[in-house]
């Protein structure tokens, strides 16, 4: 179909006085209608840029930030304080966030829930994405303890379940990176202290909670997801978990109810075909995506 010429109405002539071409400047022709001289619309263009200069020297007043919450962090007219436990879980596990720069300012993030919920000297969050002896002392001292564990899959990883049944140490603590699934690869392999640690991962059935937020797969899980896991299996405790994600929910519902929606893993948008981008051009991209689509792990 071809598309539709503009029609020109009676009431939009192009006007022309008689004797006038069609070769005719514009200039040429405001003169002779009377209008505004080139030199007097120079004047006016300056007088505009001087006055639009000005604006730049007004004072900006800051951004007023919403009141927070000082236990969760959120803004206080949605605290979700009523969801947390009363007092810190007791636990005996030291639980080490390793936060990615990115996910310090983002509204929907999980760890200040997390910390909010667990003791002061049972949860240290540290933020950066580089990390040396040199840099963070108490971090790489940790990382050097036969008792530390560092959660993040991979073909190296034992099932976390399975590892404490058989490790004549008890794992004492867990460190968890907090961020993208890029974000946490490249903080995983760009700093040598956390290959460190045993390497541990999660074998779960269950989905992620975290439905505000798209997951690579149907078996990703959020940060605070993940500590839940891990924590209620190494304190042998399934009130843990519960405690834990009891605000993570609360949160995705208040969500929802305010205008977000359900975000579907890109696993599950590509099964359907419902995935709305096309797919990459570059080999190693497009034989992740393939992967997903057939459920073989990355």
């Amino acid at each position: 179909m071809e598309p539709q010429k503009e029609a020109r109405t009676p009431r939009d002539p192009v006007a022309r006085l008689p004797g006038a071409s069609s070769s005719q400047k514009p200039d040429e022709e405001e003169r002779r209608e009377g209008g505004t001289a080139p030199a007097a619309t120079a004047l006016d263009a300056e007088a505009d840029g001087a006055s639009a200069d000005g604006l730049w020297e007004l004072p900006v007043e800051p951004a007023e930030r919403r009141p927070e919450c000082s236990r969760c962090s959120r803004p206080q007219k949605v605290c979700l304080c009523p969801f947390l436990p009363v007092h810190p879980l007791h636990i005996s596990t030291h639980l080490y966030i390793i936060q990615h720069p990115a996910e310090e300012n983002k509204v929907l993030r999980t760890v200040p829930l997390l910390a909010a919920c667990l003791p002061q000297d049972k949860c240290k969050v540290k933020i950066g994405r580089r990390f040396s002896e040199e840099r963070d002392p108490e971090l790489s001292a940790v990382c050097r303890k036969s008792d530390t564990l560092i959660l993040y899959p991979g073909a190296d990883a034992a099932n976390l379940e399975e590892f404490i049944l058989d490790s004549p140490i008890y794992p004492s603590t867990i460190i968890i990176i907090d961020g993208t699934w890029s974000q946490a690869k490249d903080i995983f392999y760009k700093n040598s202290l956390f290959r460190l640690p045993k390497q541990v991962q999660l074998k779960t059935s269950i989905s992620s909670q975290y439905v505000i937020r798209a997951q690579p797969t149907n078996r990703c899980l959020s940060t605070l997801e993940c500590a839940a896991v891990a924590l209620s299996i190494l304190e042998k405790n399934n009130y843990i978990q519960e405690t834990l994600l009891r605000p993570l929910q609360a949160l995705c519902s208040f969500q929802l109810q305010h205008g977000a929606q359900i975000r579907l893993s890109k696993e599950h948008l590509l099964k359907t075909g419902l995935y709305p981008k096309p797919m990459p051009k570059n080999k190693r991209k497009l034989r992740k995506m393939e992967l997903l689509m057939n459920s073989i792990k990355i």
